[in-house]
């Protein structure tokens, strides 16, 4: 729609953000994304967003405005999630990954393009003080133009997803814009008093899981549509612009989903799978079985080609003798039925758990919009 405010994605990932901004009456003009593969899923959910095959550090103000076809003044926001690795706890917390320098780029693009306001997610470890010279560094080439909110950290289940995803959110407001002195609390208080747990999360989607449905056409099967889950009719609402003509097509005709991929688990694994208790961790493969009136812990990605292809963990069924799929996983991390991962089971995961909880997202882009009078 014409009228709404323009935003442009960096990092986009698969689109979690993305999908937040749209659901929140934000228009994504551009996309920036390094991977392909990725690209390629994000272009497939987004179809009318300029979609930018880049690397973000190569980039100036210019380029985007120019690449997103905007106008150098119509920029409502930038926003985005940097690489975490270099600042995760689970990692190496190395001080020197050169990935921490795409954060800085960031902020160096917020500069040449001076939107209304930005917002910039990552991991809770980016706050330690090893990395305080770096948050420094990126906020001093900003500070000048503004206003910069201390840092908000969001809990995923606090605001309506079913994991506890935990994120930081880095957001400035242009100091011409008024608002930014009650953003930050307007945020917080836009938790809600009610809890979507894991049953909610994944009901009606496909429990008995074949280990035939290993390709990408056995993935797709039908759903149960469930009429009185409030959390599953908000996920699957249609947007206007938004989502794979063919994937809504089966969601609305046939009821299929993709994404039920199953996983080869050994007799000997199944049997300890079933022998846990719900909430217990299997202490050899480390997966967690999920509580029915719990939530999912944050679900994580994985390794790239470049770091062995390791598979991370996932968490198992809270009833069933199986890790979850990855159309249970984009669930429960707060994505449509229509939504579309790539075509293999390992890099639908690694897309979903490298993304923004869309949930949240959409929560805090709201308050901006709103708050900002956007």
């Amino acid at each position: 729609m014409p009228n709404q405010p323009q935003i442009i994605d960096l990092y986009a990932g698969v689109g979690g953000l993305s999908l937040g901004a749209t659901k929140a009456n934000f228009q994504v003009a551009g996309a920036v994304e390094f991977e392909k593969r990725i690209i390629d899923s994000h272009a497939k959910n987004f179809p009318k967003t300029h979609h930018i095959h880049a690397d973000v550090s190569k980039l100036t103000g210019e380029d985007l405005f120019r690449l997103s076809h905007l106008k150098s003044s119509s920029l409502a926001g930038l926003i985005g999630g940097p690489p975490c690795q270099g600042f995760s706890t689970i990692g190496k917390r190395n001080l020197l990954d050169e990935r921490n320098n795409l954060f800085l780029d960031f902020f160096r693009l917020v500069t040449e393009t001076m939107p209304g306001f930005f917002l910039a997610e990552n991991v809770p470890g980016i706050l330690n003080t090893q990395y305080d010279e770096i948050r420094k560094s990126a906020f001093k080439v900003v500070e000048n133009n503004y206003d910069i909110l201390e840092p908000v950290k969001i809990k995923a289940s606090d605001y309506g997803a079913a994991t506890t995803r935990t994120r930081v959110f880095f957001i400035g407001v242009r100091k011409d814009i008024k608002g930014s002195e009650s953003l930050r609390n307007a945020i917080i208080e836009a938790k809600l008093d009610s809890a979507n747990f894991v049953s909610t999360a994944i009901e009606g989607l496909p429990i008995k899981i074949s280990d035939d449905w290993n390709d990408y056409l056995s993935s797709w099967q039908e759903i149960n549509v469930v009429k009185n889950n409030q959390y599953i009719q908000t996920l699957n609402r249609l947007i206007e612009n938004t989502g794979d003509d063919q994937a809504i097509a089966a969601f609305i005709n046939q009821s299929k989903v993709s994404g039920s991929f199953g996983t080869n688990h050994s007799t000997e694994v199944a049997l300890r799978y079933a022998n846990l208790e719900q909430g217990q961790q299997d202490p050899i493969s480390k997966s967690i079985k999920l509580k029915p009136n719990g939530y999912c812990p944050t679900l994580r990605a994985g390794t790239g080609s470049n770091k062995g292809s390791f598979q991370a963990v996932r968490p198992i069924h809270p009833t069933e003798a199986r890790v979850i799929t990855p159309r249970e996983a984009a669930r429960l991390q707060g994505f449509p039925d229509w939504f579309q991962f790539h075509e293999t089971k390992w890099h639908s995961f690694r897309q979903i758990g490298n993304s923004v909880c869309p949930i949240a997202a959409e929560k805090v882009l709201s308050v901006i919009k709103n708050t900002l009078n956007m």
